[in-house]
């Protein structure tokens, strides 16, 4: 074929248009498209299901790769890699740090991908790994986001290149939006969404679909204000109400922080939580800043104690003569220990980027889930009545199932088998065909009763779902229904606090201020050894559900600048501060010294020393009435020296220690000995003259040759008291149980002299040789496990001397009221 020389003329039906175009309007029409090509393509979330295109692209792809939550994590490359080539056409580096904020549980309140692997920290202080090293795969909610997506549920359209499908919004069975927040940069225009809590905003959601013209004041009774992943609380509520109203606001967030004794001689700041996205790197750096150019004073060291066990700690030791609340101000006003967070609710509705508050972005999510719930149910009917189509056809063919295989047998072909079975059973083009491929085997009599029960739940499934079709009221509940399964099954409890306050800046805080009242209160040591102060000056009743830690085996009343002295088995009184103690929240039932220390944060003790009891520093009282495994008994007199920090109370022979002791308040009180033999000795406490804290003690029971004194108590006669005792083996348990208990009514024990043999407090079952445990004491009397958990006491038995009965726990201690 010749070609045309370039010098050639151009043909005769050749004609040269040539169009002029203003510079202008080219550059205003392409950047126009470009600039709605970064908002509905790549930066704004759509208001339906709360997801950017690239998470969306990301969940999609991923539940088509069968990552679900049952099955292995696979790599992140590979995931990424079936994104970009399939349904994203941008760079692989965009993806990746999508998924990785999908994953990340400090960005996401309900985290829709389950990462393996380092995904980063907060604040971004450590990125992530590179996506070859991780790996992924989708969780349970992110299945719910995507659950019946091949059911018609959404509409659908080409991807990049045109060759294969992907879904423009998915089913989103949660109001994703407001649970994981969103955040983006378009052209001319930015989103900024917070995080919510799932279970207040369902809450919200099910209250629209049942009362479409709520109000936002009574959404906000369910809605009050954002849940950060990070926890944080929230200061000022006023820009919350604004941004729910108008879509735009601003809150400021602050970091959650405790006083606590970091050293023996030193106090700190302990920061639990931080504002939502910010990390400990941030403000350890901003903190070093200050400090450097003298603008911060009082910090001594900041230490990063974060792990995997134990979460965000953050360590700001204060020195000596500075008042760590004045510094905490100090660093929520200098450092990013308080940030600002500004809302901006924008959006994709229809395509058009949109400014919502509260209200509009649940109708917006609820108007979505009555179309894909709509959607889906006529979905289902349509594939419901297709298969009762079938199913009828097959029930006719089977009731003469003799004539179909003669009309079969007779027929030249199938074509001419299908028109005569059409003919003869008024069957349709369908139905016969079904019955045609449908095997010899499957026209048993077995297969027809399956058939007619398959027949009555498929019309019974196609009612109900005509039902959702034809009746707004149902449609309403089904969604309601759904909404409130996806809460039960994803809710958690809220993270943030709300501070209904001005959100302003505190009054400087002097020293002066934050001096700590010498206010009465109550010091408590529990049966596990948790040490804590209360408030109250009142003994609790212990009402309620009882929880760990409630066994209060030791109180006394003090004051808060006071000072108390904590008495153990060796026989050592060691003097306590009660100002550095815990306090307990004020409450009217038994403590829960849950919120206690351990003593052995206050005390140093021996291998195998163990702290019996507290007792006041007054002189005034009866003093410190003690009793020994040997037997001894004493009573000390209160005579405590003020320049010492520990004493000794009793002279201990070798080999013995003390097993109970305790103040007395009167003076009046009984002193009760209990031994393994089952001996219980009751005498009065004036029967012990009292002696000198160097002394010995006196003779208080007569033991057996291989007895032993295994509780020790002063009772107060004129209050109602039990006396609880436990057999048992020599390990302490009988029968894989924790032993046989009985509770006899402390007056059901005479009194007898001094170092007697005392009575029977139990006799012996058979496999029992001993007594493993024993108290005496008020009512009402609460048991616990070595654990500290609860514990059932027996009913009570009036019978000194009888037998026990079964317990299933092992009781390690009693307690009387708190």
């Amino acid at each position: 074929m010749a070609r045309r020389s370039s010098q050639s003329p151009p043909p005769e039906d050749f004609e040269e248009r040539i169009l002029d175009v203003d510079v202008v309007d080219e550059m205003q029409g392409s950047y126009l498209e470009y600039a709605y090509s970064v908002i509905y393509a790549r930066a704004l979330p759509d208001a339906r299901d709360g997801l950017k295109p690239v998470h969306r692209r990301i969940l999609y792809q991923a539940g088509e790769m069968g990552l679900r939550p049952d099955r292995a994590h696979v790599k992140s490359a590979r995931v990424v890699g079936e994104v970009m080539g399939r349904l994203h056409p941008h760079g692989d580096q965009a993806i990746y740090d999508s998924l990785v904020r999908l994953a990340q549980p400090f960005s996401m309140r309900l985290p829709l991908i389950d990462g393996h692997g380092n995904f980063g920290s907060l604040g971004n202080d450590d990125p992530p790994a590179a996506m070859r090293y991780t790996e992924s795969r989708l969780t349970a909610a992110a299945l719910a986001m995507t659950d019946s997506i091949d059911e018609g549920t959404v509409d659908w359209a080409p991807n990049y290149d045109g060759s294969e499908q992907e879904p423009l919004v998915l089913p989103a069975a949660f109001p994703n939006l407001l649970v994981n927040g969103a955040s983006g940069i378009a052209v001319g225009m930015a989103t900024n969404m917070p995080p919510h809590n799932l279970g207040e905003v369902v809450a919200a959601a099910r209250h629209l679909v049942k009362h479409p013209n709520a109000d936002l004041s009574t959404l906000m009774k369910f809605v009050p204000g954002p849940d950060l992943p990070t926890g944080g609380r929230i200061v000022g509520l006023g820009g919350i109400q604004d941004a729910y109203e108008t879509g735009r606001g601003t809150f400021k967030i602050r970091a959650t922080a405790t006083i606590e004794n970091v050293t023996a001689r030193r106090k700190g700041i302990v920061i639990t939580e931080l504002p939502y996205n910010v990390g400990p790197e941030k403000v350890i750096s901003k903190i070093k800043d200050l400090v450097g150019s003298k603008k911060l004073q009082g910090i001594a060291d900041v230490k990063d104690l974060t792990d995997r066990a134990h979460g965000l700690r953050l360590v700001i030791e204060v020195k000596n003569g500075f008042v760590p609340e004045a510094l905490l101000e100090q660093l929520y006003k200098l450092t990013p220990l308080e940030e600002s967070f500004g809302i901006n609710n924008v959006a994709l509705v229809d395509g058009q980027p949109l400014t919502l508050g509260l209200k509009e972005m649940l109708e917006v999510y609820v108007d979505h889930r009555f179309d894909v719930v709509r959607r889906r149910s006529e979905f289902r009917r349509t594939k419901r009545q297709e298969r009762l189509h079938l199913v009828d056809g097959l029930l006719v063919a089977l009731l003469d199932i003799d004539e179909v295989i003669r009309l079969i047998r007779e027929s030249d072909n199938s074509a001419d088998a299908k028109r005569r079975l059409m003919e003869r059973f008024g069957l349709t083009d369908v139905q016969t065909q079904y019955i045609l491929d449908t095997p010899l085997r499957r026209l048993t009599r077995f297969d027809r009763i399956e058939l007619e029960s398959e027949q009555e739940r498929l019309r019974a499934e196609i009612a109900a779902l005509t039902e959702i079709l034809e009746s707004d009221q149902v449609l309403r509940k089904t969604v309601s229904d759904e909404l409130a399964a996806v809460a039960k099954q994803f809710g958690t409890p809220r993270r943030t606090v709300l501070d209904d306050g001005s959100g302003t800046a505190p009054a400087p805080i002097t020293p002066a201020d934050l001096q700590v009242a010498d206010d009465p209160c109550r010091v408590l040591l529990s049966s596990t050894g948790l040490l804590a102060r209360t408030a109250s000056t009142e003994a609790g009743e212990g009402g309620g559900k009882r929880a760990k830690h409630d066994a209060v085996v030791s109180a006394v009343p003090a004051t808060t600048r006071g000072e108390i002295a904590a008495v153990t088995t060796a026989g050592r009184a060691i003097r306590l501060t009660v100002v550095d103690l815990p306090q307990l929240p004020e409450t009217s039932a038994a403590p829960n010294l849950a919120g206690g220390a351990p003593i052995s944060e206050f005390v140093e003790l021996a291998a195998g020393e163990r702290v019996l009891c507290l007792t006041t520093l007054d002189e005034s009282s009866p003093g410190l009435a003690l009793g020994t495994r040997q037997g001894v008994v004493k009573r000390v007199v209160p005579d405590w020296p003020a320049n010492k920090d520990e004493y000794e109370v009793v002279s201990l022979k070798d080999g013995d220690e003390i097993v109970g002791a305790m103040e007395l308040r009167t003076g009046e009180e009984d002193l009760v000995f209990i031994t393994s033999e089952a001996q219980l000795l009751r005498f009065p406490a004036s029967s012990v003259r009292p002696q000198g804290r160097p002394a010995g003690g006196m003779a208080g029971i007569k033991l057996g040759p291989d007895a032993k004194v295994i509780s020790f108590a002063a009772v107060d006669p004129t209050q109602e008291a039990l006396v609880v005792t436990v057999a048992g083996t020599a390990d302490g348990t009988l029968d894989g149980l924790g032993g046989t208990a009985k509770a006899t009514p402390f007056d059901q024990y005479p009194r007898k002299g001094r170092a007697t043999g005392g009575v029977r407090c139990q006799r012996f079952l058979k496999g029992e040789d001993r007594l493993v445990f024993a108290w005496s004491g008020p009512t009402p009397a609460y048991a616990a496990t070595s654990t500290g958990a609860p514990a059932e006491l027996p009913g009570r038995d009036p019978r000194r001397d009888g037998s026990g009965v079964p317990i299933a726990k092992p009781i390690a201690a009693v307690a009387g009221p708190a």
